[in-house]
């Protein structure tokens, strides 16, 4: 049994609501009973208006005041869709010029940074991959598995001053010799993405109250984002 708040199995019976057993979760306190199920009691048309608005920028508990839907059911539905949904979808064409970057965000509070790596076609619309983790090449590597397959002929990537390189250096140890341009103003497509990227989910904006709990509730929240981008809708959870 998993918490529904933050996915954690460290859970112990707390009593009892209305004859069923009730649950609470020793790593967030949050109080749950196992047999709810918060997904049958609202229409599909209702599902989609409240994950509609969780891509375009309003948090759960945001959308929460507004439907009256608790914001751990928002969540469910979230994790429901992002459990069936590829990371990302491969291009129409592999991109000849490749521009990589990282968006920085932060999950359970501000001091735990955590940084979206992302890969874009540098003359084309939309994140082809992405990864989630901390600034090593241990979080860049399987993105690069996934670009690698391209075989473009260049990769864009940021200049920054030391010692702030330490993200950005893990680069050279994946892209080829000669392969990489190391220009602010080649990264006019990837970091204009990543800026788009940022007002669809409340917990991307800068200077936000809102954030994930999880890096897993992040992760089905972009791939629902990417699904919301490329299609213009979001899939409803049965």
């Amino acid at each position: 049994m998993q918490c529904p708040e933050c996915g954690s199995s460290e859970v112990s019976k707390n009593g009892k609501q209305r004859g069923k057993q009730n649950y609470i979760c020793k790593t967030c306190r949050r109080q749950f009973i196992a047999t709810y199920d918060p997904a049958s009691s609202y229409s599909e048309e209702f599902k989609r208006e409240c994950l509609t608005m969780d891509v375009n920028g309003m948090g759960f508990r945001g959308i929460e005041r507004v439907k009256g839907v608790h914001h751990t059911t928002i969540i469910t539905w979230v994790k429901q869709i992002g459990e069936l949904l590829p990371d990302a979808y491969d291009p129409e064409v592999p991109p000849d010029v490749c521009g990589l970057d990282e968006l920085e965000t932060f999950v359970g509070f501000k001091k735990n940074k955590i940084w979206l790596w992302t890969a874009v076609d540098h003359f084309k619309k939309g994140i082809l991959g992405w990864a989630l983790g901390d600034h090593s090449a241990d979080t860049f590597r399987p993105l690069w598995a996934i670009v690698a397959t391209w075989k473009c002929y260049f990769y864009v990537t940021v200049r920054v001053a030391l010692p702030k390189a330490l993200g950005w250096s893990v680069y050279p140890g994946f892209i080829p010799e000669g392969d990489q341009i190391v220009s602010k103003t080649y990264m006019t497509r990837v970091e204009g993405e990543n800026t788009r990227f940022r007002p669809y989910l409340a917990r991307l904006h800068r200077k936000t109250l809102c954030y994930s709990k999880s890096v897993e509730i992040l992760k089905h929240s972009i791939r629902l984002l990417l699904h919301y981008l490329k299609f213009g809708d979001v899939p409803v959870p049965q």
